[in-house]
């Protein structure tokens, strides 16, 4: 489901309060982007600015209609491309987009809300998109990996919430520079009213305090853990986890 950016605000506060409603065989991840210039959008669309929502709905067929009526109603969509498809279908939708060799620069946070400030700053800089494959995603936390303990694995974020991800993508390394300072202030922008951490994988090199602060209370147990297996910390080249000290 695509809208138009200026619909953003409308957009995020009714998909914030929805998503706790929902019944656990849908939910839907949320994102700011640029409309491809390719079939399947249509060519009137192309280069459009929007704040999309990508639906995944897997439960009982006969459900479906009453399931997706609070999405099918709200709002004036662009786009409406609900149908069904393989899943595996829905995981390689975006492939063809983001061919190997692009250049990216990522910042990223765990946010327990969407908050009335957080929608103001993610209109002002979805309005900024400096690319076409530049965008911000909004991933929500909740379901099964709700009911794990915070402390039973690396991953301590289970509270609910959405993990926020914002990409300056571009093909052209001249453009390095745009898309970097663009996610930079983005990010800079939107990090007060996050909850601290981020998704690991989403981060840059941003120092061991970012680290520790996205595995929260695990840190000190898997730094022991670090410890055991590897010492002198060979295996560094990632978003390092120290060993204890002795």
């Amino acid at each position: 489901m695509l809208y138009d950016i200026a619909d953003t605000p409308e957009v995020m506060r009714w998909y914030r309060e929805l998503l706790p409603s929902l019944p656990e065989e849908l939910s839907g991840w949320l994102g700011l982007l640029t409309i491809p210039p390719a079939p399947p959008f249509p060519e009137e669309l192309w280069g459009r600015k929007s704040c999309g929502i990508i639906w995944c709905y897997t439960g009982p067929h006969d459900r479906l209609d009453e399931v997706l009526e609070p999405v099918r109603s709200f709002g004036s969509p662009l786009l409406v491309g609900l149908h069904d498809m393989p899943f595996t279908a829905l995981q390689t939708a975006f492939d063809a987009l983001y061919p190997a060799g692009l250049q990216w620069y990522w910042r990223a946070d765990f946010f327990n809300e969407i908050s009335d400030e957080a929608i103001d700053i993610h209109l002002e800089y979805g309005k900024k998109l400096p690319t076409g494959h530049s965008t911000m995603h909004l991933y929500p936390i909740d379901g099964a990996a709700s009911r794990v303990p915070a402390d039973a694995t690396a991953f301590a974020y289970r509270g609910g919430g959405w993990a926020g991800v914002i990409v300056g993508v571009d093909p052209d390394p001249g453009n390095a520079p745009a898309i970097t300072e663009w996610t930079k202030d983005y990010w800079s922008a939107l990090h007060p009213t996050s909850a601290g951490g981020a998704y690991i994988n989403f981060l840059m090199e941003e120092g061991q305090d970012r680290v520790k602060a996205s595995y929260l209370g695990n840190y000190e147990r898997l730094s022991r853990i670090k410890h055991r297996y590897d010492p002198d910390n060979v295996f560094h080249v990632n978003q390092n986890i120290q060993p204890a000290a002795d």
